[in-house]
């Protein structure tokens, strides 16, 4: 496979297109993630930090503290090992979300590769609550 051609993404150097498209279809489930993060943060949360926007101008940015920045990837990680209702490929009707993103790579890599008996690729979504 050639995750440089995509189907929805542009061929662009460096770019990995067919990753892109595959993250597309799990994007609402970090989106939602973030959103229910977000919610509950606070002003005291966030820090600014001066940067260069040009040569001769400085700009401000308000970036996640460090500490809620590791408290966000241990909830992302933990959101990531939760189960939705989708069937594994072998066995099981619940699996893991980052399971299911591996298996939908796999699933999408043999159709491509013309080993799958299916006419065309269906992919399985989350439904998350």
């Amino acid at each position: 496979m050639e995750p440089y051609l995509g189907f929805l993404h542009s061929v662009q150097v460096g770019k990995p297109s067919l990753v892109c498209d595959l993250q597309e279809l799990y994007r609402y489930l970090v989106d939602d993630f973030v959103i229910q993060f977000c919610q509950d943060l606070k002003l005291r949360d966030f820090r600014v930090k001066s940067e260069s926007v040009s040569r001769k101008r400085k700009g401000k940015r308000e970036y996640l503290n460090d500490a809620e920045t590791r408290r966000m990837m241990r909830e992302l990680e933990r959101y990531f090992e939760s189960k939705v209702e989708v069937p594994l490929i072998r066995h099981g009707k619940r699996q893991r979300i980052k399971t299911l993103i591996n298996e939908e790579a796999l699933l999408l890599a043999k159709y491509l590769r013309s080993k799958s008996d299916q006419i065309y690729w269906t992919p399985r979504i989350a439904m998350v609550q």
